[in-house]
């Protein structure tokens, strides 16, 4: 898999962020401070008025900088459990890929990739919440991992900000399911960490500007217009996918603008 190959995840991670701003979006505001005392952005002067106030501009300036780095450790941690989830998931397809029927379930995992994609792009839209029921099956595992989080907050060290991210992502999330099937078309643990990372990568501008921004960035996200334009892209994704299989579209610059490669 080349780098071409993962434009698609890194895509769909950047329009499939207005959902990660429901998700996530209340740790990293906390994290960043956007969200504390009043919930005012905080804000960096360039030129302070007074000693006085030069004293408090450095204050504000240090917890900001403060903030920013524990949203990084957070997204740092958030996205290094996709990547674990990734190799185990690419590991496995590749154990399995020695099978006599390793065509078949390739193209099986093709076409639930691809049938996610276009459940998640209508659940960002808001035209269908099916997807809700898969990410409430996953709550099992999460039941498990919620009592560690009683000692990471308040995640106010690195560490523990990393922690949190590396917990939070196992949130059972239809979104992070279905780059998980796509992981296992990676046919590695390498390929599918990759997968998974560029996945993550794709999700992160959104969630930093979101420390940054706070409820502001939060509330214009959540706007149906901007949902239904990510959800449309999302959608377009695993149609031009189901549509690639379906027609037997030979290889090419396709490959670029599909999840995978279908057997």
């Amino acid at each position: 898999m080349d780098g071409l190959n993962l434009l698609p995840a890194f895509a769909v991670g950047m329009a499939g962020s207005v959902h990660c701003i429901g998700m996530c979006g209340g740790i990293v505001g906390a994290l960043s401070g956007a969200l504390g005392g009043t919930g005012a952005r905080r804000t960096i002067p360039i030129a302070p008025a007074s000693s006085a106030g030069s004293a408090t501009s450095a204050t504000s300036a240090t917890a900001a900088l403060d903030g920013a780095v524990r949203v990084l450790a957070y997204n740092a941690g958030r996205i290094a459990s996709y990547m674990v989830a990734g190799a185990l998931a690419g590991g496995l397809a590749n154990g399995a890929g020695t099978l006599v029927l390793a065509a078949r379930w390739q193209g099986v995992a093709y076409l639930l990739a691809n049938t996610m994609l276009v459940a998640l792009g209508l659940y960002l839209m808001n035209a269908w919440h099916g997807l809700a029921r898969v990410e409430a099956a996953g709550n099992v595992l999460w039941r498990r991992l919620l009592p560690a989080l009683r000692y990471l907050l308040p995640a106010d060290t690195l560490p523990k900000s990393f922690a949190l991210g590396a917990l939070w992502g196992w949130v059972p999330c239809g979104m992070v399911y279905s780059m998980l099937l796509t992981a296992l078309l990676a046919g590695s643990a390498a390929g599918g960490a990759a997968v998974m990372l560029a996945f993550g990568a794709g999700t992160l501008p959104m969630l930093l500007a979101l420390g940054v921004a706070g409820a502001r960035l939060r509330q214009a996200m959540q706007h149906p217009a901007v949902r239904a334009a990510c959800g449309m892209l999302v959608l377009g994704f695993g149609v031009l996918g189901l549509v690639r299989y379906g027609t037997g579209v030979p290889h090419g610059w396709l490959d670029a603008l599909c999840l995978g490669v279908p057997a």
